[in-house]
Parts: C-alpha cells; structure tokens; sequence
C-alpha cells in the first residue's frame, strides 16, 4: 500500500513523502492515527493544496516542543523506591514512575516520552534517561534512583 505521509515518521518519511508500507500497519496505525493518507490521485492532489499549512502546524508543534525541551534539559529527578542492602531495588523504576514524577513538577510529559533503553531502572543510583517532546526533539534528563529510609 502506498501511503502519503502527513507528519514526519520515525524510520519511514518526512510530511508529503510518498512511501511503501505493509497494508496492515497503513490501515491500522497511519491512517487511523492521523498520520497518512492513502496514495490515491484525489488525495495527492488534496495534499498538495493543504501542504503549506500542514507544514505550518508541524512547525508549530516543533516550536512548541523545543521550548518545552529547553525547560527540561538537565533536569534532575529524585525517585525513592524500597531497596534492599545490596542496592537493589524490590520492584522497578519504570517510565511511568519517571512521567509521574515529571508532571508533579509540572512537566507535561507522557509515558510514552519517556526513553529507557535498558528497560526500567532496577538498582539504586544515577542515570541519564532520554525523554522525546518530538521526534527532532530528545532531551536527556538525569533520574536519581534512591532507597526510602
């Protein structure tokens, strides 16, 4: 299925790209997300009349996200969690925990911003977690793992 993309994609395309894409992931995730479009004549054509102020919202949305980013970056977060002598925690820090804790400091982030590529956080200690406001926009903030006394 050939789709035209109507936001940039992560490892697919940029706004108004054409692509290829298996018809599954086309008709259950893009289209309905809002994402793309089939790659019809009348939608190509729809496209190119809306393009500039497609383009307009993207920008407004990355503007939006950079400014977020800017308050974010180098941000400390504080976690306590139960932790055993060696260390090691009796549950996980996950990006849910993490998201939580950056909306009561009054981050609007979500769960799904939330990067851990390790998977959650299971020791106590510091680490860099990733946090993505927008696909050109990866801000790295600095969680603290700490046992509750």
């Amino acid at each position: 299925m050939q789709v035209i993309l109507l936001e940039k994609v992560a490892n697919l395309g940029s706004l108004g790209d054409v692509v290829k894409v298996k018809d599954g992931y086309g008709r259950n995730f893009l289209i309905p997300q809002g994402k793309a479009k089939r790659a019809t004549e009348a939608n190509k054509a729809v496209f190119a009349a809306q393009r500039a102020e497609l383009e307009k919202q993207q920008a407004d949305l990355l503007a939006v996200a950079q400014a977020r980013g800017e308050k974010l970056a180098g941000f400390a977060l504080t976690v306590t969690q139960k932790a055993g002598v060696d260390g090691r925690l009796f549950g996980s820090v996950t990006n849910m925990d993490i998201a939580e804790g950056l909306q009561a400091q009054g981050h609007e982030v979500k769960k799904a911003d939330v990067r851990l590529p390790n998977g959650p956080l299971k020791n106590i200690g510091e680490f860099t977690v990733s946090v993505a406001l927008h696909h050109d926009v990866v801000v790295d903030i600095t969680v603290t793992v700490s046992p509750e006394a």
